[in-house]
């Protein structure tokens, strides 16, 4: 269902009416209904704005809780030399 309004009155007290042509009109005041927009651009603007705040957060908790389960090999040292070992054996 589209939603109109009326951009003069209150919200509160609003009721719609259909003229004999077949257009909403405010019931109060007798002008023509606004379509209201199911996406506007402030709420755009607004989850963007939130994104930009929450993702970095949420992406340093997802690594934190993948470090603390699998913590990563701190030996590099031995992890390097098996490696060439390994390529050592297989030339």
């Amino acid at each position: 269902m589209v939603r109109y309004y009326c951009p003069y009155c209150n919200p509160k007290y609003q009721f719609q009416k259909q003229s004999s042509k077949g257009i909403l009109i405010c019931g109060l005041c007798g002008e023509d209904l606004v379509k209201k927009p199911f996406i506007r651009l402030n709420q755009i603007i607004a989850l963007v704005a939130a994104s930009s705040l929450l993702l970095p957060l949420i992406y340093t908790f997802i690594f934190l809780i993948k470090n603390q389960i699998n913590p990563p090999n701190k030996n590099y040292q031995a992890n390097s030399i098996l490696t060439l070992f390994i390529k050592e054996t297989i030339s």
